[in-house]
């Protein structure tokens, strides 16, 4: 049967200006790695058609189904503080756009899939590590409840690509809500096209924020929706890695898993990008990076805030100086239930910054630190500042009217067991090189329940011993 996919595709009928129409290249051997069942049924897609030859056929770029509109976007963007009048999708096509089966209209983009316009020197291609890890943390992600694209398939292509060394190519099918960043803003305003931009925040308008009904509305809407994700981020102890202003999502969904990582020991320091040498998007600079993207939105905006340049300005200004109060009550909301608070006090973020300074001060492991606080055994107690530090939390928490078994379960729903560690990313695609899928198949089984106790996996709550720690990530391309 052929493959029908109930396309609807709203980007692709803005102006031409937006993006390149432009086909997947073909290729020689695809073969499918991994089908995300569950997503595809949320999809209204049917994963047993997707799994077939033509389905496959599809994942990898070589049919484009009936309905599909396929395209790279174009954007601009600040990449580590340097601004790059033209990028887009340099090795990314977006097929079209589906509503899910709660109407919820969800882009379908094939990455890995050949050359574009915006390509530059680049082959258009992905190897496969890098689809391997974004398939791996975008889905870690979503199981920890944090806004992010997903990962619907992963295909090999049955050709190698050169990144240094020769490495098997692989294409990753990635699902969003949008793929409108920052930097899709940024690649008008710096043309001086005030119309697109108007189009452009009618079509973010209408697709995400549709309460909003000014240039100002959508600008405060954005900030919102950034200063909760990265207060999620920082719950998790997930350094992006990239925050230029092209791997800012607006609608709210972290997107792009290149040179990401989660943390380990506790530092707020701490870095892994490969590319990161002045530690710009470290752990804890990520909120004043956000800000600083979204001073760039608001900047491109400012021609639909008010037809007045100084009052634009003005109204702008303040919008962003607002992010920090918006993000300090994200990081709270987050933050609480980690120690099992569920109303507010003043103290509450000193409380909480004392526990992470202890952590930073003993190099504890984020993920196991706040588990063993879930698990009422909150670690350093048996110094004389963490034991001060546990009687404060002790004192607080008898101010909770929840019962203690309440408080637990909150806790334990707020601090996973189970994050996608470094060195067992590493591992999954130490064996993928060589045919080996098990370890991947592990490791998503797991992170698919990050929350729930297993006894069974229970080594895969270790950090990594001193000869696998993963000190840096790179960039997929």
């Amino acid at each position: 049967m052929t493959l029908q996919i109930p396309f609807d595709n709203s980007y692709a009928r803005l102006p031409e200006t937006f993006y390149a129409r432009q086909a997947p290249q073909p290729v020689r051997a695809p073969r499918l790695i991994r089908l995300n069942t569950t997503l595809a049924e949320e999809l209204g897609l049917d994963p047993d058609h997707l799994a077939s030859e033509d389905g496959v056929a599809m994942l990898a770029g070589n049919h484009v189904p009936e309905g599909a509109a396929p395209l790279a976007q174009a954007y601009a963007g600040h990449q580590f503080g340097n601004f790059v009048p033209q990028l887009g999708d340099g090795r990314a096509i977006l097929l079209g756009e589906v509503l899910d089966r709660q109407g919820r209209r969800r882009d379908i983009q094939l990455k890995g899939a050949g050359r574009t316009p915006f390509s530059r020197a680049g082959d258009g291609r992905a190897a496969l590590g890098p689809v391997l890890r974004e398939y791996i943390v975008s889905e870690a992600m979503h199981a920890l409840g944090i806004p992010t694209t997903r990962a619907l398939a992963a295909v090999t292509t049955g050709e190698d690509v050169w990144r240094n060394t020769r490495l098997p190519g692989a294409v990753l099918t990635r699902v969003a809500a949008s793929h409108i960043r920052v930097g899709t803003f940024q690649y008008f305003a710096v043309r001086g096209d005030t119309d697109a931009l108007r189009v452009l925040a009618d079509h973010v308008i209408t697709r995400h924020y549709p309460e909003a009904e000014t240039g100002l509305d959508l600008l405060n809407a954005v900030i919102g929706a950034q200063a909760r994700l990265i207060a999620q981020w920082m719950g998790v102890g997930f350094i992006h890695g990239v925050m230029n202003t092209d791997n800012m999502a607006v609608s709210g969904e972290t997107i792009d898993f290149g040179p990401c990582a989660f943390m380990d020991g506790y530092h707020p320091d701490t870095v892994f990008s490969s590319i990161d040498h002045m530690g710009r998007y470290a752990y804890a600079r990520q909120a004043d990076m956000a800000v600083w993207n979204l001073a760039q939105l608001a900047t491109c905006l400012l021609p639909l805030i008010d037809t007045d340049q100084e009052r634009a300005i003005a109204f702008a200004t303040a919008a962003i100086e607002g992010f920090g109060d918006v993000f300090r009550d994200a990081w709270l909301s987050v933050f609480r239930p980690k120690f099992g608070l569920a109303r507010a006090e003043d103290d509450d973020a000193s409380l909480i910054h004392g526990f992470l300074d202890l952590m930073a001060a003993q190099g504890t492991d984020f993920t196991n630190g706040f588990r063993a606080i879930a698990e009422g055994k909150p670690p350093f107690s048996n110094t004389p500042a963490g034991a001060d530090w546990a009687m404060r939390w002790q004192t607080r928490l008898a101010r909770e009217s929840d019962r203690r078994h309440v408080q637990d379960g909150r806790m334990r729903a707020a601090n996973p067991a189970y994050i996608p560690r470094n060195h067992r990313i590493e591992e999954a695609i130490a064996a993928a090189m060589e045919d080996d899928f098990k370890p991947f198949e592990t490791l998503l089984d797991l992170l698919a329940t990050p929350y729930a106790d297993r006894p069974d996996r229970i080594d895969f709550r270790a950090p990594p011993r001193p000869e696998q720690v993963v000190r840096q990530t790179f960039c997929g391309t």
